[in-house]
C-alpha cells in the first residue's frame, strides 16, 4: 500500500477507516442519549427513568461508553488538524474552525435547543415566560464537543505560532509509551477530580471530569499524525488492546462501582485503562477491516456531523411519541433506537441539503 511520503494508497485507507469510526463513534452518540433517556441517569431533555431492573442494563452502557467514545472523538479531531493547519495557514484554520464549529453550535443553541426543551416546559407548572425559563436552563446540550474543540484548535493556533511543528517522522509506538500515557492519564484524572469531582456540570458541559482525557487524547491525536502510529500499529495491538480493557473491567469494576475515595480513583484508572485500550483494539480492527467504503458508508460519514448536530431533535420526538408504550426500559430504548438512526440520518441529508448547509457540516 501507498504511503503519503510514496504516493499510494495507505493514507487513503487510513483515512477511510477513520471516517468509518467516526460514522460508529456517531451511532454510539445516538445509542447514549437514547440509553439516558430510560436509564437511572436522567440526564436528557426527555427523559423516563427506569421502573425495572434493565434499566441497570442502560446504567452499564452509559458508563462503559462514556469512558472512552467522546475521549476517541477528541483523537480523531486531533489527528486531522496538524494537516489541515498545515495546508491553510494560521488565519485560514481559524476561520475554518470558528466556521465549521461556531456556526452549528450557534445554530444548536439558537434554534434547536428551544425546540427539544418546549416539550418539558410545557408539562410543567409553568411560572416564567418559555424565554426565561430557556434562559435559566440554557446548555450547549451535545454541542459542548464544539465548544471544547473550538478551544482546543485555537490552542493548537497558538502553539504553532510559537514553534515550529513537529517533523512529519514515522515512529513506531513503543509499548513503554503507552503504558506512561496511561498511567499518566488515570494520575491526572484522579487529581482533576478532587476540585472536579464527577457530576460538577461547568460552564454547560455535562463531563468536565473527563477534561484531562479529552485534552491528552486531542494532543495525541496531533502527535499520531506526525509519527505515523495510526499506520504502524502492529495488527496484534488489537487483541492487546481489547484484552487490557476487559482485564481491567474484570480488576478494578468491583472496587469502582463503591464508594469513597478509594472508589473515585479506581474509577479514574480503569477509565483510563479501558478508554486507551479500546481506541488502540478499534483504530487497529478497523484499519485493517473497514478499510474501504462503498456508496452507504460514504453517505453515512458525509452526514455524520449533521446527525451530532440534530439528533437530539429526533430522540426527544420519539420520546414524547412512546410516552404512551409501556414496556421495561431496555425495551422501550431498543425500541426508540430502531427508527432513530434512519430518522437521523435522513434528519441530516435534509438539513444539508440547505442553501450553504454542507460547507459547515
Amino acid at each position: 500500500m501507498k504511503t503519503e511520503a510514496t504516493g499510494t494508497t495507505a493514507t487513503t485507507t487510513r483515512i477511510l477507516a477513520l471516517d468509518n469510526l467516526r460514522v460508529v463513534l456517531t451511532v454510539l452518540v445516538v445509542v447514549h442519549h437514547a440509553a439516558i433517556t430510560y436509564s437511572h441517569i436522567p440526564l436528557w431533555y426527555y427523559s423516563e427513568p427506569a421502573q425495572d431492573p434493565s434499566g441497570f442494563l442502560l446504567d452499564v452502557l452509559l458508563v462503559m461508553n462514556q469512558a472512552f467514545f467522546m475521549g476517541f472523538f477528541f483523537l480523531i479531531s486531533g489527528f486531522f488538524t496538524p494537516g489541515s493547519y498545515d495546508r491553510k495557514g494560521a488565519g485560514r484554520f481559524v476561520v475554518d474552525r470558528l466556521l465549521r464549529l461556531g456556526i452549528p453550535l450557534l445554530a444548536y443553541v439558537a434554534l434547536l435547543r428551544p425546540l427539544v426543551g418546549l416539550g418539558g416546559y410545557l408539562t410543567e407548572d409553568r411560572q416564567v415566560p418559555y424565554w426565561q425559563h430557556y434562559l435559566d436552563t440554557w446548555d450547549a446540550g451535545p454541542m459542548w464537543f464544539a465548544e471544547v474543540l473550538i478551544v482546543f484548535a485555537l490552542a493548537y493556533a497558538g502553539w504553532r505560532a510559537l514553534r515550529a511543528p513537529l517533523p512529519a517522522r514515522p515512529a513506531p509506538l513503543r509499548t513503554r509509551w503507552i503504558v506512561l500515557f496511561t498511567l499518566g492519564l488515570a494520575a491526572a484524572t484522579i487529581l482533576w477530580r478532587i476540585p472536579v469531582p464527577t457530576g460538577t456540570y461547568v460552564l454547560g458541559l455535562p463531563t468536565p471530569d473527563f477534561m484531562p482525557q479529552y485534552a491528552a487524547m486531542f494532543v495525541l491525536g496531533c502527535v499520531a499524525h506526525r509519527r505515523g502510529w495510526f499506520e504502524t500499529l502492529p495488527v496484534r495491538a488489537s487483541r492487546l488492546g481489547f484484552g487490557a480493557a476487559g482485564a481491567a473491567t474484570v480488576a478494578l469494576m468491583p472496587v469502582a462501582l463503591g464508594t469513597g475515595p478509594l472508589a473515585s480513583a479506581a474509577m479514574s484508572v480503569w477509565q483510563s485503562v479501558f478508554a486507551v485500550g479500546m481506541i488502540i483494539g478499534l483504530t487497529v480492527w478497523f484499519r485493517e477491516r473497514w478499510n474501504r467504503q462503498g456508496p452507504r458508508g460514504r453517505f453515512l460519514s458525509r452526514h455524520a456531523y449533521a446527525v451530532y448536530v440534530v439528533h437530539p431533535l429526533v430522540l426527544v420526538g420519539l420520546g414524547w411519541a412512546l410516552r404512551w408504550l409501556s414496556a421495561p426500559a431496555a425495551v422501550k430504548f431498543l425500541i426508540m433506537l430502531v427508527p432513530a438512526l434512519p430518522l437521523c440520518w435522513g434528519l441530516a441529508f435534509l438539513v444539508r441539503r440547505l442553501p450553504g448547509a454542507d460547507r459547515v457540516l
